[in-house]
């Protein structure tokens, strides 16, 4: 039997600073969704919609995003389901308005929220309407996990990092989420190891490799160092044996 094909899909590790180090933020998913019970970073599957917010997207056109996920076609489509989904389920909205600032909102964010998480109003149309652009710049692409080929359903996941917008913070939308929390990796690990927090392996594994980074802009020079050298595709059943994660990422360079 053929595998069964993998849906593309894009994550976000988003940050901000703490006195601690860097926090990541961790989403709960609802109990019977993929990752059910889990904490793991926002994301989901690449809508047909993503094709329409091309022309929303500053700072990073299609070609170049091709090239930096090494796709013949479709990779804007990553970086807008990235930033549409954190906004569906966290209400942190990465776009810029016409000025070039941050976007903050308005009255109606709440319900213009739920029109777009729910299908009613397309991606493409709310930043239309708003005069917004997607912050695409603001997403360093870092990794590719791939679920394994033995498994009934599989995602081709990309994964970027992005930093926390000035005047935003995440709230989880009661629906697909029932909770979010903003740990320093090191915290959230050891909650792991000790029965007090799920996190799938990709979650867990990245995870491992922020405890090495001391602040926001390490973490993000990085993810820029590492796409240089180019971004293998990660299948956790062929990286991880015994139980034990292991570094999948290249090493940050010892200064």
């Amino acid at each position: 039997m053929s595998p069964a094909p993998a849906k593309p899909s894009a994550t976000i590790v988003l940050l901000r600073e703490s006195s601690g180090g860097p926090e990541v933020l961790l989403v709960k998913r609802r109990a019977g969704d993929a990752f059910g019970d889990n904490y793991a970073f926002p994301g989901g599957v690449v809508d047909e919609d993503e094709s329409a917010s091309h022309e929303y997207s500053q700072g990073k056109t299609a070609d170049k995003a091709n090239t930096e996920l090494s796709v013949a076609e479709g990779g804007l489509d990553y970086y807008s389901a990235a930033i549409r989904e954190l906004f569906e389920e966290t209400g942190i909205l990465l776009a810029r308005d016409a000025s070039g600032d941050w976007s903050q909102g308005g009255p109606d964010i709440s319900t213009l929220r739920k029109e777009v998480d729910q299908g009613t109003r397309k991606w493409s149309n709310f930043l239309r309407d708003q005069g917004l652009r997607m912050a695409s710049d603001a997403l360093h692409y870092f990794a590719h996990w791939e679920t394994p080929l033995s498994l009934p359903k599989r995602w081709s996941t990309r994964f970027f990092l992005a930093e926390l917008p000035p005047g935003q913070d995440a709230t989880h939308d009661g629906s697909e989420l029932t909770d979010c929390r903003w740990l320093i990796a090191a915290d959230a690990l050891s909650l792991a190891r000790g029965g007090g927090m799920k996190l799938p392996i990709p979650t867990f594994s990245t995870l491992e490799y922020l405890v090495d980074f001391d602040s926001v802009g390490d973490v993000l020079g990085w993810a820029k160092d590492s796409r240089a050298q180019g971004i293998e595709k990660i299948l956790p059943g062929e990286q991880i044996s015994g139980g034990k994660t292991k570094y999948i990422y290249p090493r940050k360079s010892a200064d």
